[in-house]
């Protein structure tokens, strides 16, 4: 019989968690595997933490990983990837906004084969301001970095043991998750799903956030904002020997005058602003780079529970 991880980050997630244990439990008992739950814990300083020992205390499939403090989502999934054990592995949110009666769904598509199945949404449960960054978010990176991420994929995704022990390889500091998904590739499918409301309390994805993965992404996956750099570049010097070439003619044929200071101060305050900018692009590769280098741990662990 198989065994199924769910492998689900959590961050102040009081609220929903038993809900969440709830339901997942009811679908999961539909079909014929053995499961677990690893739940890894970024940071919570709610009741996130106790709820789910008390349960571990209960059901012994319940493990848990205590990050010592807050590492980001990405070394979270990183972490319940690894500490998970099962054939399959399932990763979602305890917020319920992908629901746990599509599990069956993606279970049966697995077993077709696949060794990826993303979820996709219908339609997203989201602003209209957010919906439409989310649009230029994921179709400046693929168009700029070829990853050809599948458009409105959910959080929920089911892949096999054999996709999980590729991902461990990739050790990088900077993950962008779908983004190794993709680039470790293999046979991946689709399946539409459905969107709920998130049952209880607010997103810790706030815009801030979702600005860190949309540089997380393009600076990992794109070399695009060096090029611009150079093309931007290459604009300029083109521009300013037009200019002095224009200002020649001028100056020799038709026109007598005197430039005056306004004009050149103007322009090396503009010059000036542009090379911090640009060498701000540099250091932020150069800073990941460094990052990169030191080999230092993805987390560290506090407290482990059933494992």
């Amino acid at each position: 019989m198989k065994k199924l991880s769910l492998v689900v980050p959590v961050y102040y997630e009081q609220e929903v968690i038993l809900q969440f244990l709830k339901e997942t439990k009811e679908e999961l008992e539909k079909l014929p595997i053995t499961y677990e739950y690893v739940f890894v814990d970024d940071g919570s300083k709610d009741k996130t933490v106790e709820i789910i020992k008390e349960q571990a205390q209960l059901d012994d499939r319940i493990k848990l990983v205590v990050f010592s403090y807050n590492h980001g989502k990405a070394s979270a999934v990183s972490a319940a990837i690894a500490h998970a054990s099962g054939d399959y592995l399932l990763y979602m949110d305890p917020d319920l906004q992908d629901p746990p009666v599509e599990i069956p769904r993606f279970y049966n598509e697995m077993e077709k084969g696949y060794d990826l199945v993303w979820g996709i949404r219908k339609e997203k449960m989201d602003s209209f301001i957010n919906k439409q960054f989310s649009k230029i978010f994921w179709g400046t990176l693929n168009k700029f970095t070829g990853l050809n991420i599948p458009k409105g994929i959910a959080v929920m995704r089911m892949f096999n043991r054999e996709f999980a022990n590729e991902f461990l390889q990739y050790n990088e500091t900077n993950r962008f998750i779908e983004g190794i998904f993709i680039t470790i590739s293999k046979k991946w499918t689709t399946i539409e799903i459905g969107q709920r409301e998130r049952f209880a309390g607010t997103s810790k994805f706030n815009f801030k956030r979702k600005m860190q993965l949309a540089f997380d992404a393009i600076f990992d996956f794109s070399e695009l904002p060096l090029k611009m750099t150079v093309k931007f570049g290459m604009m300029l010097i083109g521009l300013g020997l037009i200019g002095l070439f224009v200002l020649l003619i001028l100056k020799l044929f038709f026109i007598e005058f005197q430039a005056g200071w306004p004009s050149i101060i103007a322009s090396i305050v503009m010059v000036f602003g542009l090379q911090l900018f640009f060498m701000g692009i540099i250091s932020l590769y150069i800073g990941r780079i460094y990052k990169e280098v030191k080999r230092r741990p993805l987390y560290s662990v506090k407290d482990k529970i059933n494992l």
